[in-house]
């Protein structure tokens, strides 16, 4: 029974290093960002998928007015 002073794997390591303490957030100076600023810097991240599911929703929107306005005419 031998004790392992290194990790076996690179993904080993770098879990030990995300274990750390980590000095900037240590000191709470600053609240932690909001749920809309966070997932606004989402959207800039991951700007094409963000367009195609905002192109997506306006024509499911307009062709449900569409269709509902046509049904009840």
């Amino acid at each position: 029974m031998s004790e392992r002073s290194q990790p076996a794997s690179s993904e080993e390591a770098l879990a030990g290093v995300a274990d750390a303490p980590n000095p900037a957030q240590a000191a709470p100076s600053e609240p932690p960002p909001s749920y809309v600023k966070l997932a606004m810097r989402n959207m800039v991240r991951k700007r094409g998928t963000s367009l195609k599911h905002f192109a997506l929703t306006t024509v499911g929107l307009l062709g449900l007015l569409v269709g509902l306005a046509y049904l009840t005419r």
